[in-house]
C-alpha cells in the first residue's frame, strides 16, 4: 500500500533518472556547428551614413558621415560640400531632392555597378539623408594602422597638390557636367559667375565651351571674358577621356598670346616697312621655311603669291626660282645642286654674296645673312641699272684711255690731294714705269724723285709740288730740262677742272718739232721761249 511519501519519492527517483538518461543521451549525439546568419542591415556593427539638416545647416551627423565630409575640399556650407559629392554620382541629385517637400521619403541611385543609394526622408523640419554603398552592403574592411595611414598621408599630399596646382584641372561626366575640380578651376569657375569662391555651389558651372569630337589629348586654345570685363583670359586645353569621364587641363596662356600679339605686331610693322623696299626680302626660319617676304620679292622673282605665302622650304623656293630661270642656268644639275647647298651653308655663316646675271639680260645682286635662333634672310636687289652705267663709265674710261695712249706727249693727271689718277704709255715710256702696276698709290713726291733721278739736278720738280698741293699760284707754265741720256724734254704744268693738275712731257722728234714752246718760266735764268 503506497503512502503519499513514498508516491513523492518514487516521482523524485523516475524524474532523476529520466533526466541523467536525457543528458547521457546527449553526451553521445555529435556536436553540430550551425552557421551564424548573414549580417543584416545596420546589424553588422558599421555605423551607417547619416545627416540631419535643418534647412542647409548640419545638425547632426554620424562618424562615417563626419568623415566623408572632412574629406570634400570644397569651401562652403555643409549641404554645399555633400552636394558637391554626391552630384556627380545621383543623377540630377540637386532638382530631385527638392521632391522631398512632397513625398515624404525619397530614394536615389546612381543606377550602376556599384550602385550608391541616398534615402531622403522628411521629418517635418529636418530632413534626414541615408547615404549607403550598395556594393560594399554588410561588408567590413579591416586594414593595417599604419597601412591606412601612409595611404591616407599619400592622399592628403595627392589632393593638395592637385587643389594647389595653378593649372586648370576638372573632370566632367559623358553629358558634359563638371563632376569635379581643383581650386584654380573653382577660382575662375565663381568669377565668370560674378561670385566669390566660398559662394560657389553645386552643380559648378562650365567654364570652357565643350569641343566636339576633339582628340584625347590634343591642344587647344580657348579664351574666356569675366563678366563686367573687357580683357580676354586665354588658355591651352587638352583633354583626355577615361573611364570615369573626361578629365581636362588648361594652362594659362595669357602671357604666350601677348608674345605671340606682340611678334605679330613686329611682323606686321616689318611688312609694311619693308613693302617699300625696292629690294627683295626672303627670311627662312631655322627650319628653312619661308616665314617673310615683301611684295619686292613677288616682283623680282615674278612668283606668284600663293606661292610665297604657302611658306616653301628654302629647296623648293630655289628650284621654283630655277624653273622661272632666275637664276643663272646650271650647265649641270647636280653641280648646281651642290651650289646651293653651299649657299645655305654660306648664308647661315654671313659670307654669301653673288651677283646672279639672268638669262634676259637682268643682274640681281643676292646676298645671304644669318639671323637670330638660325634663320637666314636673302636680299635680292636689281642692280641692272647700276650695272650699265658702271659698263658705260668703264667704256668711256676705256675710250679716254685709249686716246691718250694716241698721244705722242707723255701726260700725267693729279689729283687735288696730289695722287696720280690718269698717265698713258707715252708717259710709262719716257719714265719707264708702269704706274697701274705700282703697289699703292702714286703721289706727286713719288713721281718728283722718279723725274729728278732721271733728268739733271733742277728745282723744276719742287715747282711741280708745289703747283699740285696747291701752295703757289696755280697758273700754267712752262720749262725744258735735259734727261740723262741727253735728250732734251719740254715739261708743261697745266690746271684743270676740279682742282686737278695736268703735267706733259715731250720730247722733239727728228721729224717734228716740239708739240709746244715754253713761254714762261717761273726762275730767272732759265731758257725762255718765244
Amino acid at each position: 500500500m503506497f503512502t503519499p511519501l513514498t508516491f513523492a519519492a518514487v516521482v523524485v527517483v523516475s524524474s532523476i533518472a529520466t533526466a541523467l538518461a536525457a543528458l547521457i543521451i546527449v553526451a553521445h549525439l555529435p556536436i553540430r556547428r550551425r552557421r551564424k546568419p548573414a549580417l543584416a542591415h545596420f546589424d553588422t556593427g558599421i555605423e551607417p551614413t547619416i545627416f540631419l539638416f535643418e534647412g542647409r545647416e548640419l545638425i547632426d551627423a554620424t562618424r562615417p558621415a563626419r568623415h566623408l565630409l572632412e574629406s570634400i575640399d570644397l569651401q562652403g556650407e555643409d549641404w554645399d560640400r555633400l552636394t558637391f559629392f554626391l552630384g556627380p554620382r545621383i543623377p540630377h541629385f540637386s532638382d530631385r531632392i527638392k521632391d522631398i517637400a512632397t513625398t515624404g521619403v525619397l530614394e536615389l541611385s546612381s543606377g550602376g555597378d556599384g550602385e550608391l543609394k541616398v534615402v531622403a526622408e522628411n521629418l517635418g523640419a529636418h530632413l534626414r539623408l541615408t547615404v549607403e554603398d550598395k556594393g560594399r552592403e554588410g561588408q567590413g574592411i579591416l586594414v593595417d594602422g599604419l597601412s591606412l595611414r601612409a595611404q591616407e598621408e599619400e592622399l592628403r599630399s595627392l589632393r593638395d597638390t592637385v587643389m594647389h596646382a595653378p593649372v586648370l584641372v576638372w573632370r566632367t561626366t559623358s553629358d558634359g557636367a563638371v563632376s569635379w575640380a581643383n581650386t584654380a578651376y573653382l577660382e575662375i569657375a565663381a568669377s565668370t559667375s560674378g561670385i566669390n569662391p566660398d559662394e560657389l555651389t553645386w552643380p559648378i558651372p562650365a567654364v570652357f565651351q565643350t569641343i566636339d569630337g576633339q582628340p584625347s589629348g590634343e591642344g587647344r586654345r580657348q579664351k574666356i571674358t569675366l563678366p563686367g570685363r573687357q580683357e580676354e583670359h586665354w588658355f591651352d586645353r587638352q583633354s583626355f577621356v577615361t573611364q570615369n569621364g573626361t578629365l581636362h587641363f588648361a594652362v594659362p596662356a595669357d602671357a604666350t598670346v601677348k608674345a605671340e600679339q606682340s611678334l605679330s605686331g613686329f611682323v606686321q610693322t616689318l611688312t609694311k616697312t619693308f613693302a617699300h623696299l625696292p629690294i627683295a626680302l626672303a627670311v627662312f626660319d631655322r627650319k628653312r621655311q619661308l616665314a617673310l617676304f615683301n611684295p619686292a620679292l613677288i616682283d623680282l622673282t615674278t612668283l606668284d603669291a600663293a606661292f610665297l605665302s604657302a611658306r616653301p622650304t628654302l629647296t623648293v623656293f630655289l628650284d621654283r626660282l630655277r624653273e622661272v630661270r632666275i637664276i643663272p642656268e646650271p650647265k649641270d644639275y647636280r653641280v648646281w645642286r651642290q651650289q646651293m647647298t653651299e649657299l645655305e651653308k654660306a648664308a647661315a655663316s654671313g659670307l654669301y654674296e653673288d651677283n646672279w646675271t639672268l638669262p634676259t639680260g637682268q643682274t640681281y645682286k643676292v646676298t645671304g645673312r644669318p639671323h637670330p635662333d638660325g634663320a637666314i634672310a636673302f636680299l635680292i636687289e636689281d642692280i641692272t641699272g647700276e650695272i650699265t652705267l658702271t659698263r658705260h663709265f668703264r667704256s668711256e674710261i676705256e675710250l679716254g684711255q685709249a686716246v691718250v695712249d694716241k698721244l705722242d706727249e707723255a701726260i700725267a693727271v693729279f689729283s687735288p690731294g696730289g695722287d696720280l689718277i690718269l698717265s698713258n704709255s707715252a708717259y710709262a715710256k719716257l719714265w719707264e714705269t708702269d704706274p697701274g702696276a705700282a703697289f699703292g698709290t702714286v703721289t706727286i713726291r713719288d713721281s718728283a724723285r722718279l723725274w729728278q733721278s732721271m733728268t739733271a739736278s733742277s728745282d723744276l720738280w719742287d715747282d711741280a709740288c708745289d703747283f699740285v698741293d696747291g701752295t703757289s699760284e696755280r697758273v700754267e707754265w712752262a720749262a725744258e730740262i735735259s734727261h740723262k741720256d741727253g735728250r732734251l724734254i719740254y715739261c708743261r704744268v697745266t690746271p684743270i677742272p676740279g682742282g686737278r693738275t695736268l703735267i706733259g712731257f715731250d720730247t722733239p722728234q727728228p721729224d717734228r718739232s716740239p708739240s709746244r714752246r715754253i713761254r714762261h718760266s717761273r726762275r730767272e735764268g732759265q731758257n725762255i721761249v718765244a
